[in-house]
C-alpha cells in the first residue's frame, strides 16, 4: 500500500511538473514595436478623453500597465518612434517594415504587436500588409482614449493584441488590426468615428474575427495576396515615390493637380465622387498628366464599393488605373509600392486586382 501510495504521489508530481513545463514552454514570444499615439498619449484630467496629448509614454510604461501580459506571452518592447500619427511618413514606413522583417527573421520572435496612433494605423498596417515577408502575426494596435481616461481602452486592446500576435490561428491571415474585442484585416478596415470606442470597422467585406476571454476566433480572411505571396521588397529601398492624392468636389478644378505635379509627383490618385467620376473642369488636366508621364488611379471617395472600370471614365483610352475596392489612402500605398517595379499602367492595374 505504502509503495503504491508513493508511486501514485510521484507519478502525480512528475505530470504536475511536465504540466507545467509544457505550459511555460508554449508561452509565445511577442514584440511589442511601440510608435507613439493615443494608446501612449496621456489628458490633463481623468475626464479628457479629446484634447490630450499624444505619444507620451514610452513602451515599456506601457508593458507595466498590463501586468497580464505575463500570463499569455512573454513579451518584450522596443520604442521604434514616439509620434502622433498624423506625422507618420514614408521614410517612417520604411524604417518600421524592415524592422519588422529582422525581427520576424528571428526564431525567437513568435508575433509582433506595433502600438500606433489610429489616425494612420490603417494605412501602416495595409504598407506592413504588402511588405513583410513572414507568415507570423503582426498586429496593430491603437486606442481611442489616452491611457489617463477613466474609460482608457488601450490596455485591453494591447493586451488583445498580444493575445491574437501569439496565437496560432493568426499565422499566415496577414497584418491585422485589433480594437474594441475585434479582429480586422489590413486591407479593408478603416476608422469611421473621430472618436468613439468603436471607430474602426471594416463596413462591408466584414472584420475577421474576435477576442473573447484568451482566445482569439477566426471566422473570415482575406482572398487577396498578402506578406510572403507579394511582390514587393522593401530591403533595399531608402526612398519612396511621391505620390499624391487629389480630392474630388463640386466645383472642383484643377489647382491641387497641378501642383502636386509640379512638386514632383510621380502618380495621382483621384480620389472622385461616386464611382470615381471625373469633373469636366479637370479631366483636361488629368488626361495631359498622364500623356505626360504621371501615372492617375481613379479612385472614389465613397468608402465602399468597386471602382468600375471603363464607367465612369474610358479608362482603356485615357491609360487609366482603377483602385478596386481600395480606398484612396490605401491606394496611394499599393501605386507607390507598384512603382518601385514598374510604371506600366496594364501591370500596375494587374496588382490592384490582385492586392
Amino acid at each position: 500500500m505504502q509503495r503504491n501510495t508513493a508511486r501514485n504521489f510521484i507519478f502525480t508530481l512528475f505530470a504536475f511538473l511536465l504540466a507545467f513545463s509544457v505550459h511555460a514552454e508554449k508561452l509565445p514570444n511577442v514584440t511589442i514595436l511601440a510608435t507613439g499615439g493615443t494608446i501612449a498619449g496621456s489628458g490633463a484630467t481623468s475626464t479628457t478623453t479629446v484634447g490630450y496629448t499624444a505619444a507620451t509614454v514610452g513602451v515599456q510604461q506601457l508593458i507595466n500597465a498590463v501586468p497580464e501580459l505575463s500570463k499569455i506571452a512573454s513579451v518584450t518592447g522596443e520604442q521604434v518612434f514616439q509620434i502622433a500619427s498624423e506625422s507618420m511618413t514614408n521614410e517612417h514606413w520604411l524604417t518600421l517594415g524592415k524592422r519588422v522583417n529582422t525581427l520576424l527573421a528571428q526564431p525567437n520572435v513568435d508575433g509582433i504587436v506595433i502600438t500606433h496612433g489610429t489616425d494612420t494605423l490603417e494605412e501602416t498596417a495595409y504598407f506592413l500588409n504588402l511588405v513583410v515577408k513572414s507568415r507570423k502575426p503582426v498586429v496593430l494596435v491603437g486606442a481611442m482614449r489616452p491611457g489617463t481616461a477613466l474609460s482608457a481602452d488601450g490596455p485591453i486592446n494591447l493586451y488583445n493584441a498580444v493575445l491574437i500576435a501569439g496565437s496560432q490561428d493568426a499565422i499566415g491571415k496577414g497584418v491585422l488590426v485589433a480594437l474594441g474585442d475585434q479582429i480586422h484585416g489590413a486591407r479593408d478596415v478603416t476608422k469611421t468615428n473621430t472618436s468613439t470606442p468603436d471607430s474602426f470597422k471594416t463596413p462591408e467585406l466584414g472584420m475577421l474575427g474576435y477576442v473573447q476571454g484568451p482566445k482569439a476566433f477566426f471566422y473570415h480572411a482575406t482572398t487577396r495576396k498578402h506578406t510572403v505571396d507579394t511582390e514587393f521588397d522593401i530591403s533595399n529601398l531608402s526612398v519612396l515615390p511621391q505620390i499624391d492624392i487629389v480630392y474630388g468636389y463640386a466645383n472642383m478644378n484643377p489647382v491641387a493637380l497641378n501642383a502636386f505635379i509640379a512638386a514632383g509627383a510621380k502618380g495621382i490618385i483621384h480620389a472622385g465622387t461616386g464611382d470615381g467620376s471625373v469633373a469636366a473642369k479637370v479631366k483636361p488636366d488629368l488626361v495631359a498628366a498622364r500623356k505626360n508621364g504621371t501615372v492617375i488611379v481613379r479612385a472614389s471617395r465613397v468608402g465602399n464599393g468597386i471602382l468600375a472600370r471603363n464607367g465612369e471614365a474610358n479608362d482603356d483610352e485615357l491609360d487609366f488605373v482603377v483602385a478596386d475596392t481600395l480606398s484612396p489612402q490605401k491606394a496611394r500605398i499599393l501605386l507607390m509600392l507598384g512603382m518601385t517595379k514598374t510604371s506600366n499602367t496594364k501591370e500596375l492595374q494587374r496588382m490592384f486586382y490582385t492586392y
